[in-house]
């Protein structure tokens, strides 16, 4: 089980909140979160509340400016422990919608897609062994990111691509 604690001002400054589970809305604890320490487990933090808007996953540490470090905007307003997956991991990506066109499969972690597969486009995919897929739309972990189950389009991903 995960733990995170969250603070109003940076270098974990001011009143403070810890959770060890999911929570929507965070301003129903603190009325600001610039700095956040997970002590265990994985979280994704959310800049808007109900788990929307932008989202980063932090693993254990000490995120002292977390904001300057991976350029969130705003402050968190939400977050999700990321439950522990042991094992073997599967995904499938399709370069058409609906699982369509050329199909890869990923078995390991991979900075581009685009590079190892020579793909243009990936317009759809689906997770077939493991916990939810964590897709970026840049390269090499930087973007927007989504946790995704299965997508039979890229517009079911809120509007942003694979």
């Amino acid at each position: 089980m995960g733990r995170i604690i969250f603070y109003e001002d940076r270098n974990f400054q001011g009143r403070y909140y810890e959770t060890s589970s999911d929570c929507p809305e965070l301003t129903s604890y603190l009325s600001r979160c610039h700095s956040c320490r997970v002590e265990s487990g994985c979280f994704m933090v959310y800049d808007r509340p109900n788990y929307m808007g932008n989202q980063y996953f932090m693993r254990r540490g000490e995120y002292a400016d977390y904001m300057s470090m991976m350029g969130m905007s705003d402050c968190i307003r939400s977050c999700r422990m990321i439950p522990m997956h042991r094992g073997q991991f599967r995904m499938r990506i399709y370069e058409r919608e609906n699982f369509g066109g050329q199909m890869y499969e990923l078995m390991d972690d991979c900075d581009s897609i685009m590079d190892r597969y020579r793909m243009n486009e990936c317009q759809s995919c689906n997770v077939m062994d493991g916990p939810l897929a964590d897709v970026r739309k840049q390269p090499h972990h930087r973007g927007r990111q989504d946790d995704v189950p299965e997508a039979r389009r890229v517009q079911e991903l809120q509007g942003h691509g694979i």
